[in-house]
């Protein structure tokens, strides 16, 4: 039954708190009243006390399918999502094949629609010979194009100056780029394997993938998109420096937009040494300065959105020597908690974890009918109970590849229940691997 009564809930949205209850019928919010709601035929849910949020939307995510199925997939990752509040996610091209041509993004939708539990859109691939490709997208069914500027996972990187010139200027929606200079890293790691040889410690990721690395990269990027107009999201900002490229103001006013990830807001070089390469990601997590100057970006809307890059690999792939040590880890149903943890600590306020996680990315977007608790909006709902700690171990751990950098972190905050499109999809540790989601629309 997707009809439902929400009673006596703390709903938080548009900076706002109100103690209401939120009737869900036919997978849309019927009504919000505060003066108390009757209805037949509603599922009736108790949340005196409890906090109701709109779903989450992570714009970056890699649910390695197809290809890289026995590290993550879709059934898996989504369920993942479910738990952690995450009701929709886009995810990116670099899967086995590349996301390169209308078809194969088309396959992809064909594997969300049949295995993920919560709402999907999926990038179409840049590479340097696809640009004609890349340009019959259709902007009100997919929700970007993505370009990696240095390579990272997989074999995507686009270096072609001519390419770059053609994309920006033609791009019709919203180019989000992983922005790296390839020249720097590959001079940083000559350097490492002078020194080290075959033996570079992981502590050493921030050093070959430094902060110039990444200034350089994100500086022309954004370069090009004032000269042509573009419509660019600069993914996973992970540098003080980068962030002078960007302008505070609300998200809708921008034509370039900057997100972070949740493991640059949390992690520091400094935790290589307790947590190794389940925290190697790409871009690196850097010093704590740049982590203290990326939240202070959250608060002052530098930093438009806060996403995951949730990216697994097996622990016996992050376990090999640092050169065949693969970056990224799992992160997509711990964002919400870990954004609320640092609520608690003082670092963001309750309004700005919800905005930066989900209204933002469905303004900047444009995603249809999510992101916001309004009447008439899909019933993509969370219900927190912030005061409930709990402890991350294997057990509890949804995704395919069976491990988190935050095992043996106790959160403060747990997601109780996970609505998608009015469907109780995660209820008290519970998820129901019969719910799908939806494609993703776009009002563009």
């Amino acid at each position: 039954m997707n009809n439902v009564l929400i009673r006596d809930c703390i709903l938080v949205n548009e900076g706002v708190e109100l103690q209401a209850d939120v009737l869900v019928r036919n997978g849309r919010i019927e009504r919000i009243a505060t003066e108390g709601i009757g209805s037949n035929n509603t599922h009736e849910v108790d949340a005196r006390g409890r906090y109701l949020f709109p779903g989450v939307i992570d714009d970056q995510v890699h649910f390695r399918e197809p290809g890289s199925t026995h590290k993550e997939d879709i059934a898996h990752a989504s369920a993942a999502a479910a738990a952690g509040g995450v009701t929709s996610f886009m995810e990116m091209p670099n899967t086995v094949p590349n996301t390169l041509t209308q078809e194969l993004l088309e396959d992809k939708y064909r594997m969300g629609a049949a295995s993920s539990l919560v709402n999907y859109s999926f990038y179409m691939g840049v590479g340097n010979d696809n640009l004609d490709e890349v340009l019959r997208t259709d902007p009100r069914t997919v929700c970007g194009l993505k370009a990696f500027l240095g390579s990272s996972t997989g074999n995507m990187l686009v270096n072609d100056e001519h390419t770059l010139d053609e994309l920006f200027r033609r791009a019709h929606m919203i180019l989000a780029v992983h922005a790296e200079d390839e020249k720097t890293i590959r001079s940083n790691m000559a350097k490492a394997e002078a020194r080290w040889g075959a033996d570079i410690p992981v502590d050493q990721h921030p050093v070959i993938r430094d902060a110039e690395a990444c200034y350089l990269s994100s500086s022309r990027a954004v370069a090009r998109a004032r000269e042509h107009g573009t419509r660019l999201h600069v993914l996973h900002i992970s540098t003080e420096r980068e962030l002078e490229l960007f302008d505070p103001g609300p998200v809708q006013n921008k034509r370039i937009t900057a997100e972070a990830c949740i493991h640059h807001l949390w992690f520091t070089a400094e935790d290589h040494a307790s947590k190794g390469s389940l925290i190697k990601w790409n871009p690196a997590v850097k010093n704590a300065s740049d982590r203290a100057a990326i939240r202070q970006a959250v608060v002052d809307d530098r930093i438009d959105v806060v996403a995951t890059d949730h990216a697994p690999h097996t622990l016996e792939e992050k376990g090999r020597p640092y050169a065949q040590c693969p970056s990224g880890g799992p992160l997509v149903q711990h964002s919400l908690v870990a954004m609320l943890d640092l609520m608690h600590q003082g670092v963001f306020t309750l309004h700005q974890v919800v905005d930066k996680l989900s209204h933002a990315p469905a303004r900047l977007f444009q995603v249809e009918g999510r992101g916001y608790i309004r009447e008439g909006y899909h019933a993509d709902l969370v219900l927190v109970d912030l005061d409930a700690p709990w402890t991350v171990d294997r057990g509890n751990v949804l995704s395919k590849c069976g491990w988190s950098p935050f095992e043996g972190h106790t959160f403060r905050s747990r997601v109780l229940r996970t609505w998608v499109n009015g469907q109780a999809v995660f209820v008290e540790g519970r998820v129901d691997g019969s719910v799908r989601g939806e494609r993703l629309r776009f009002d563009r």
